[in-house]
């Protein structure tokens, strides 16, 4: 693989990381968002994809200009320095607080999937994201680009063989009947605007550290490339979820009980997976906080990302249902104020250069 090609690789598979995670995989969060919806959802998907593709090529357009290595800089030329400070101060309890949530995420996975005491699930998530900061940003890219793909491409394979095991086309046709109830915004398309926002926080945080690392070209395709990839995977859930209405919605954990459908194998191949899901998403939010306070790497990034581990142990011990609950509409909000801020400021700072 050339240089050119294996940068490419580096920033699809970091902005695809950032948002899978173990909500994404397991077929939750498309449910909420978008599945409730009918088939408007598929709309709803469709112009999800879309902004995620454009937002992801603007911030690794901004990125490059600005030869940025944390998105502080990047925070401050959307919102100005006063606001940027306050967003600052968001977004690293942001990624503080949801690299907590991945840590109970995995004891949960550990207890109620494994059966095992969860702090397993706790110290494991939390000894492997070390290991991978203490190898610095090459180490947490190359991580992705091996891990990304196979996360991306289980979701795949289950999500078409469910497809297959239901019928394929016919059980979709069939479910064009189905009613749409009210999903988590009470319209499809607000649904679709909100998911953006909630899961734009992260990847912002990841890709404004690769602003000295890669050429604007490669940023910018990567940027589109990865979302229109989290666009795909977010469709076929969403043709599963569907498929599988409304036995579907009696499930915290929709793709579980499909797999479980397909056999043991593939319930315990997707088992794995939302753990993987939760582990690279730990991984995006430790070295999001840690580029942040130590942008020119060096020891002083390994220091911090292996404190925001040990800082947020505390907070698994709350369980992983609490934490979303308390967390992640917290998180909604504040992605919102950055999403309209990337759709304006750029518009208005280019048209004033004309």
């Amino acid at each position: 693989m050339g240089n050119g090609y294996w940068q490419l690789a580096k920033v699809v598979t970091a902005y695809i990381g950032a948002v899978i995670g173990a909500g994404f995989a397991s077929g939750q969060e498309i449910l909420q968002f978008f599945s409730l919806y009918g088939w408007n959802g598929l709309l709803g998907v469709i112009i999800a994809a879309g902004l995620f593709s454009y937002l992801g090529s603007l911030v690794m357009f901004l990125a490059v200009q600005m030869n940025t290595s944390s998105y502080r800089e990047l925070l401050f030329y959307l919102m100005g320095f006063r606001a940027g400070r306050i967003m600052d101060i968001f977004n690293m309890l942001m990624l503080l607080g949801g690299l907590g949530v991945m840590l109970a995420g995995s004891g949960a996975v550990f207890s109620e999937f494994l059966g095992l005491p969860s702090f397993f699930g706790v110290w494991l998530v939390a000894l492997l994201t070390c290991i991978v900061i203490l190898g610095g940003l090459n180490g947490v890219l190359t991580v992705n680009v091996f891990l990304v793909p196979l996360k991306f491409l289980v979701i795949v394979f289950v999500s078409i063989m469910a497809l297959v095991y239901q019928g394929g086309f016919s059980s979709l046709q069939s479910a064009q009947s189905a009613p749409a109830t009210a999903g988590v915004a009470g319209h499809w398309l607000w649904a679709s605007i909100l998911y953006v926002s909630y899961n734009m926080v992260v990847p912002v945080a990841v890709l404004s550290s690769l602003g000295r690392t890669v050429s604007l070209r490669i940023g910018v395709t990567g940027g589109a490339l990865g979302g229109l990839g989290l666009g795909l995977a977010a469709a076929l859930i969403f043709l599963v979820n569907l498929s599988f209405y409304p036995e579907i919605t009696g499930y915290q954990v929709p793709l579980l009980f499909v797999a479980g459908r397909l056999g043991s194998v593939f319930q315990w191949v997707l088992g794995m997976l939302i753990w993987l899901a939760i582990f690279t998403t730990a991984i995006a939010d430790a070295h999001g906080f840690a580029s942040r306070l130590s942008p020119n790497g060096g020891i002083r990034y390994r220091l911090f990302g292996i404190g925001a581990c040990l800082l947020v142990l505390p907070l698994a011990n709350f369980g992983f249902a609490r934490l979303v609950q308390v967390f992640y509409p917290f998180f909604g909000y504040a992605g919102l104020i950055l999403l309209v801020s990337l759709l304006i400021t750029p518009l208005v700072r280019f048209s004033q250069k004309r």
